[in-house]
């Protein structure tokens, strides 16, 4: 596996036959189309066939796996458009195995709202181990608020797949925004708890999920402790079930970081708590922030390096953003506001533009600069690279695995490098 910067005048078909591929894969992996040359600056994932096999009349994607000692889903990971196309056309050439032989094995969780499309979803299962349905909120009583949308197909595409579907909890009775003081509520009242874990029980096992993720935020200060004993209490009972807690937690630097973000926030205690915990690095751009990186890897190692202070590595999870922001220019605090974006539909902006894709080495994220109607516009979004470089710092202290923030837009060359670098934990590999 290569990560290559195209540059204008570049020959892809070179770059295939170099790595033992053909251009044809080459531009699939990288979500291209035929007639579409790379933007200059534009980073390419480069994998090298170790082992392919071309189709005979009668093979099955089952028959095929077993023939070759591999599981279904990794015969998806490596040929991702057969989730697609349920069936074998002879003479297709199938890659059995990449050159890369990964030994690390991770946990990977991805969160979605239930009106995902289908075909975005079904890109990301096989490369899952978990799929986090966003979310169910509930009320003063303790009484569960499902999603506006259903969640059974969800479910069910997980249960296809192999992929354990948690139920994310969070703080909202039905209002878009996040709610302290339902927090404080729930974390202060015994009754209240345990009419809620009673609601999680019912549905966790009406609907088949596998778990609950908490994900609490805004969590006053004085509620510290109470909260965290309300993750430990949760799980000792979904324990007795069968069931799993992971519980996700704000970006924190320091046990004594100031903020409405982190101050409720004790990584010790809920890392103790929780079966495991995802570190949420990312949005140090955002919305309403100057243009930076989402998840400059300096402040992410710095996110991790306290975790890893507080908690075990086996226990952490760190957040992987699919996602970059549009800010139009210049800045002003308390005005400007950023798009949110995907990160193909940025390549697609520079493009449309004209415009060479830039890399901020100490950020390790790509930006450029566009301009429109006599508007500026500055875009930061992730690559191959920028992926690359939070997969190794996951490999290098030795974490559990990724969770990303989220799952609505597709981004198979993402998919294609985490294969490449981990054993993707599942019922089989």
């Amino acid at each position: 596996m290569q990560i290559y910067v195209y540059q204008a005048g570049d020959s892809l078909d070179r770059v295939a036959e170099e790595a033992g591929s053909s251009l044809e894969r080459l531009l699939y992996e990288n979500a291209l189309t035929e007639g579409d040359s790379p933007v200059p600056g534009q980073a390419l994932l480069v994998l090298t066939p170790q082992e392919t096999y071309r189709v005979q009349a009668g093979d099955t994607p089952a028959s095929v796996a077993a023939e070759h000692g591999i599981s279904i889903r990794q015969l998806l990971r490596c040929n991702p458009y057969l989730v697609e196309q349920p069936y074998l056309r002879e003479g297709e050439e199938l890659v059995i195995r990449y050159a890369d032989n990964p030994q690390r094995e991770a946990a990977v969780n991805g969160y979605a709202y239930p009106y995902i499309r289908e075909e975005t979803l079904r890109a990301a299962l096989p490369y899952l181990t978990y799929l986090s349905v966003f979310s169910y909120g509930f009320t003063p009583e303790g009484n569960l608020v499902p999603p506006e949308r259903a969640d059974e197909p969800l479910i069910a595409a997980a249960e296809e797949f192999g992929v354990q579907p948690l139920l994310v909890l969070t703080p909202r009775s039905g209002e878009e925004a996040f709610n302290s003081n339902l927090v404080t509520l729930l974390v202060n009242d015994a009754t209240m708890q345990e009419n809620l874990i009673g609601e999680l029980l019912r549905v966790l096992a009406e609907k088949r999920y596998r778990g609950v993720d908490v994900d609490f935020e805004y969590i006053a200060a004085e509620d510290r402790d109470a909260y965290a004993a309300f993750v430990g209490g949760l799980q000792q009972t979904m324990q007795q079930y069968g069931y799993s807690v992971s519980v996700a937690l704000a970006p924190k630097t320091s046990a004594e970081q100031a903020g409405v973000l982190y101050e409720g926030v004790d990584y010790r205690q809920l890392g103790a708590a929780a079966d495991w915990v995802l570190l949420m690095t990312y949005e140090w751009g955002y919305t309403y922030g100057p243009p930076m990186a989402v998840a400059p890897i300096g402040p992410v190692r710095q996110v991790v390096e306290y975790g890893l202070r507080e908690i075990e590595p086996q226990k952490i999870d760190m957040g992987i953003p699919n996602y970059g922001y549009d800010w139009p220019l210049p800045y002003e605090r308390g005005v400007t506001r950023a798009t949110s974006i995907g990160n193909l539909y940025a390549v697609e902006l520079a493009r449309r533009y004209d415009q060479s894709i830039l890399y901020d080495t100490a950020a390790a994220s790509p930006w450029f600069r566009y301009e429109t109607d006599g508007q500026t516009h500055e875009v930061w979004f992730e690559d191959v690279r920028s992926l690359q470089a939070k997969f190794e710092l996951v490999g290098e202290k030795e974490l559990r695995g990724v969770g990303y923030w989220n799952l609505m837009r597709p981004f198979r060359p993402n998919w294609l490098l985490l294969n490449a670098m981990f054993r993707i934990k599942g019922p089989e590999t």
